[in-house]
This record gives structure tokens, sequence and C-alpha cells, in this order.
């Protein structure tokens, strides 16, 4: 079981746990993204398993009336052991998304990655023509341009700053910059996509400016949120628009739950206080 302090951002060890979790979040309004803990592997056979796993989700979700889908890490489904293990295991995943009506993401990781993450995806909602979804990041000089590559493809995108710390050669050095970033990559997703954007972020400068967007361009869009994250937000947002929540689950809780209690200082207050009363 987990500790009450990492529950707040981890819905529980099991995919049953997760399920759970995603059915009262719909109760409130909001839908759900399940994630599986695991990334960065080095040997085929835990990513083939987390693959498997993933479809079993699926299935499960499919059975259901949740409102809920999948995203997957492309370094837990085997690209650091070879890119065509990932290629094989994130197929595996779409088809089992398409065959029981799931949406499947694509989380985006370190720049290393970036590339052959994006080429993957574009193949897969090519051939599909939807289905599934990629993360980008605005504190990526490269992004705007990726933007543009995407812009007619029919998969969705979900735009984030980014919370890796690439080099400056590649990426935004300051956060105002990448304030800037962001702003301007808002603004061409609302004006040159059709549709299929999501919001990435708890910020309410850019939640209020993609609200402003909508109204001037009528481009539909969804705001996604981390679990344990300004929570009651999207209560309260769930009532305006389509808002969705990221929810990891599984084994591999601790490091996860750590990122999360030190990027903010009031995840890392809410912690400290679950710990100081036992």
């Amino acid at each position: 079981m987990l500790p009450p302090v990492a529950s707040r951002f981890v819905a529980g060890e099991s995919a049953a746990t997760v399920l759970e979790h995603a059915r009262q979040c719909n109760e409130d309004g909001i839908g759900v993204i399940c994630n599986r803990l695991g990334e960065h592997y080095h040997d085929r056979a835990p990513a083939d398993a987390d693959a498997a796993a993933y479809e079993r989700l699926a299935a499960d979700i499919g059975a259901s009336d949740l409102r809920a889908c999948l995203s997957v890490k492309p370094s837990q489904l085997g690209l650091l052991v070879d890119e065509d293990v990932f290629r094989e295991n994130l197929a595996r995943v779409v088809a089992a998304g398409a065959d029981h009506g799931v949406f499947v993401w694509m989380d985006m990781e370190d720049h290393t990655t970036t590339d052959a993450t994006l080429d993957a995806f574009e193949h897969q909602a090519r051939e599909r023509g939807g289905g599934v979804g990629l993360c980008l990041q605005a504190n990526l000089r490269r992004t705007a341009d990726d933007l543009r590559r995407l812009a007619d493809c029919p998969g969705k995108v979900r735009l984030v700053k980014g919370a890796y710390d690439p080099p400056n050669d590649i990426a935004y050095p300051t956060q105002s910059r990448v304030n800037e970033a962001y702003r301007a990559d808002l603004e061409y997703v609302f004006r040159e996509y059709d549709g299929g954007i999501a919001v990435g972020s708890h910020d309410p400068e850019m939640l209020t400016l993609a609200a402003d967007l909508h109204t001037k361009y009528g481009t539909p869009y969804e705001v996604q949120m981390l679990m344990g994250v300004r929570e009651t937000a999207q209560r309260d947002l769930a009532s305006v628009c389509d808002v969705w929540q990221y929810a990891p689950y599984g084994s591999s809780w601790p490091a996860y739950f750590w990122r999360r209690v030190l990027e903010r200082k009031e995840n890392a207050l809410f912690a400290l206080r679950a710990l100081a009363s036992g």
C-alpha cells in the first residue's frame, strides 16, 4: 500500500486502483489519463511486459463506461533497447487502444528521444487516422517547427512547458523565454489546428490564454493536469471545459513521487506536513 503522502500523486500500485481512481474523477467531470510507471528500460523483457499490461488495461477500460485513456513513455516501451522494439510495442498498445476504443498518448522524454518519438507518433497517427496523441515541449527551440510539421496530422498534440533540462543550444534558458514560447505555440495550434489540442499546464495565465484563444478561433481543446496538483482548480475547470487528469500507477512509484515533491514548493510543504503528522 502507498503511504498517504504518496497517494496524493499516485493512483495506487495496480490497474484496479487506477480504474477506481478514474471512476471517482469521472464523478467530478474529469477524465483520467492512465500511466503505468516505468521508464528507461535497457532490457526487452520489462518493455514487453509493460506493453502487455497496457493492452490489458485498454481492454479493461473498453469493457467499462469509464472516461479514461492511456499514456506511455517511449523508454518504457523499449526505445533504449532498440528503436524497432519501441515501435513494435507501441504498435501493440495503439492497436489494443483502437480495438477497445481507448485513446493512447505518447509522453515526450529527454531531447535525445525527440526524433524517434515524433517519427513513431506520426507513423501511427497517419496510418490509423488518429487515436494517438503526442506531447511536445515548448522549452525546446525546435518545437515551433515540429508543430508546423504535425499541423495536418490526424493525431492530437499535448503542449507542455517541459520538465527536462536540455542544453541551452537546443532549449530556451530562462523561464520567461519558455513562457513566451509556450504562448506563441498555443496561438499557433489554436489558429492552425482543426482540433486535438491538449493544454498541459497548471499555470493560470496559460489556462486563461487557452480559453481566450478558444473564444477567438473556436478550436476545441482540453486541459490536462497532474494528479495531486491544483485538484480544486481541476474540478472548477471541469464545469467550463474538457479536463483530464494524468494519473500514474504502479510499483515504481517512489521515484515519481519524489520528483513531484521536489519540483514545486507547495508539493514539498504538503509532503512535510503529512510526514510530520505521522
